[in-house]
């Protein structure tokens, strides 16, 4: 199967790094023409130059916004108006204990989590509507399934993202719009990766020795026994932003390695 997104504007948010920025690279070396977002300047002009470096004939731009508010949603949609394909990556999470956290931490992580998606979906989709094509993707994760006692609140958020996608599916239905979310699970993502190199550092062990107690610890259930690349998770992003998947609509797409364990 040949992807090719020549010709397709694509906006990736959070994606200077970890599973966003492969889901960015992996849409220039289809072909589309790709806006990387990011909350810095030097984080944005840093993955510009890296993708730059391996594809010298990839459209880039950058846009430095930070998606998790309402002004800085504004500056993306201003620098970016509009985008064939939305891929709302954004996100982060937090180790913490519940009943220590307030009012405020569970906001801030909303706004980031939830409230970057639907504010760019708000705008981007209906323009996708009128043109008769578009692509949508929401990066959730097995955490919105199996809600995570250490992050309730990140699990909370991804279960969020999940009906935010099926909603907005079911309201473009029949436009040519198809919208999805994405399911990874245990992925060596930034975030995921410097917590293992901190647990390895700790406990006087190997990141991968780190990786297999967190595997047999949290994520039993792992098929794979392994953590996923952020490439095998952006590959069923790239996939259900093509065309060959316009069949594929309402779908939460798993890339979590056999975590969640269901047949559906």
């Amino acid at each position: 199967m040949h992807i090719e997104l020549k010709g397709r504007k694509a906006i990736v948010t959070g994606s200077t790094a970890g599973i966003g920025r492969a889901i960015a690279e992996g849409m220039a070396r289809a072909g589309a023409a790709v806006v990387i977002n990011g909350r810095t300047q030097e984080r944005v002009d840093t993955a510009l130059r890296e993708i730059r470096a391996l594809l010298p004939e990839a459209e880039l731009t950058g846009v430095v916004a930070d998606v998790a508010t309402a002004q800085g949603c504004a500056v993306l949609f201003e620098q970016a108006p509009n985008a064939d394909i939305l891929v709302n990556n954004a996100g982060t999470a937090f180790l913490n204990n519940f009943f220590d956290q307030n009012d405020n931490e569970w906001l801030e992580l909303f706004q980031l989590n939830v409230m970057s998606g639907v504010r760019a979906a708000r705008h981007y989709v209906p323009k996708m509507m009128e043109r008769g094509w578009g692509r949508v993707v929401f990066v959730s994760s097995e955490s919105g399934l199996n809600i995570p006692k250490e992050m309730i609140d990140y699990g909370v958020t991804k279960a969020a993202t999940l009906a935010v996608s099926r909603g907005l599916a079911e309201l473009v239905a029949g436009t040519g719009v198809t919208v999805n979310a994405v399911v990874p699970g245990p992925t060596n993502s930034e975030i995921l990766s410097n917590w293992m190199k901190a647990t390895a550092q700790e406990q006087g062990i190997t990141q991968e020795e780190a990786e297999q107690q967190f595997l047999k610890t949290t994520r039993p259930t792992s098929l794979i026994n392994r953590f996923a690349t952020t490439e095998e998770v952006a590959n069923m992003v790239i996939y259900a932003c093509s065309e060959q998947a316009s069949a594929t609509t309402g779908a939460a797409l798993r890339v979590d390695g056999g975590v969640v364990r269901s047949i559906v």
